[in-house]
């Protein structure tokens, strides 16, 4: 799952069968698993809403539209629930994705839902948004990208966001942070074009991404909000969750993403700090192409030379990421 531009990007950018060019892509993700790319919520991408008021409210919302879709198709599908599902989200979709993992294991428990949760996994996810604004600063300062005026600047627009967050200012937050919704990449004339003909049921007067601004306005007062709890919450309930963060992400910065991190309150989260992180390498290509620490049912890969979109980036060690992610046996 993506944030609120529709899997397109997570498709054709990055992991799908074939690339933006539709060719062959020798490091697509079904190598390892199969794949159900969902445009959630509804809205973006190629989904529409007839009433605007049916545009979800908040992340909880969106987990239970895509229960009530995992419902659909597992339920009706023997095949399928013998096969563990793997929620992978990235960016904002990682809000998402913790709320369906949480809705979905109640609704598994209560013998709605047949499948099994295999976990969760987070890449580059919009978890905690005060811990992301407050690292933009130091690391645009270190990079030598901002000098000593902007990152006073830069801290100053943080600390405003950090004490609307701790009065409950989420909208106000969201306009603080300011950042247009809009269509990411440039994927408008392949989805709008051979991807809409090969799919033959989208309406004429639907286009790719047309109601991505409808949602993110929608969206406006949960956007800022954390979602560390809800990431505490599947830990305690023994559900495996695997975070994977590009050094060089910005959006959603290591810095911030570790910040968060040490703030769970899950009871292994002080014997996984004092792991030992591994180094990771991949197949013939020279150097170290990440770090790895895991302990229990939580694990994280920083992933060197990488940006917000990691598959995309660096498609090796990310396809084997995925890999031992699935345990998938295949090669």
């Amino acid at each position: 799952m993506q944030g609120a531009s529709g899997t397109g990007i997570g498709n054709f950018e990055e992991v799908g069968p074939l690339d933006t060019n539709l060719k062959t892509r020798n490091s697509t993700w079904l190598k390892k698993a199969d794949l159900l790319f969902v445009d959630n919520p509804v809205g973006t991408g190629f989904s529409y809403v007839e009433d605007k008021k049916l545009v979800v409210k908040s992340d909880e919302e969106a987990g239970e539209d895509l229960t009530r879709l995992l419902k659909e198709i597992f339920n009706k599908n023997v095949k399928l629930q013998k096969s563990p599902l793997f929620i992978v989200a990235e960016s904002y979709g990682g809000k998402f994705a913790v709320a369906l993992g949480l809705a979905a294991h109640k609704a598994i428990l209560s013998g709605q839902l047949n499948l099994k949760l295999g976990g969760i996994a987070l890449g580059d996810s919009w978890i905690s948004p005060e811990d992301f604004a407050s690292s933009w600063g130091p690391l645009l300062k270190d990079v030598s990208r901002l000098d000593d005026e902007g990152f006073q600047n830069a801290n100053s627009l943080a600390e405003q966001i950090k004490q609307q967050l701790s009065k409950g200012q989420f909208e106000n937050a969201t306009e603080t942070w300011s950042y247009p919704a809009g269509n990411e990449g440039g994927l408008g004339s392949l989805m709008d074009g051979p991807v809409r003909k090969k799919l033959k049921i989208i309406p004429d007067n639907v286009t790719w991404g047309g109601q991505g601004g409808l949602v993110f306005d929608a969206l406006e007062s949960d956007f800022m909000k954390p979602r560390i709890a809800e990431v505490d919450e599947l830990l305690s309930k023994g559900v495996d969750v695997t975070i994977y963060n590009g050094q060089l992400d910005v959006i959603c910065a290591t810095k911030g993403t570790q910040a968060w991190v040490e703030k769970l309150k899950w009871e292994g989260l002080k014997s996984f700090l004092s792991e030992s992180r591994t180094p990771l390498y991949c197949d013939s290509e020279a150097g170290t192409k990440g770090f790895y620490r895991s302990y229990k049912n939580l694990h994280f890969y920083w992933i060197l030379g990488a940006g917000h979109f990691v598959p995309l980036e660096q498609p090796c060690i990310a396809l084997k990421m995925v890999g031992n992610i699935t345990q998938s046996p295949a090669t």
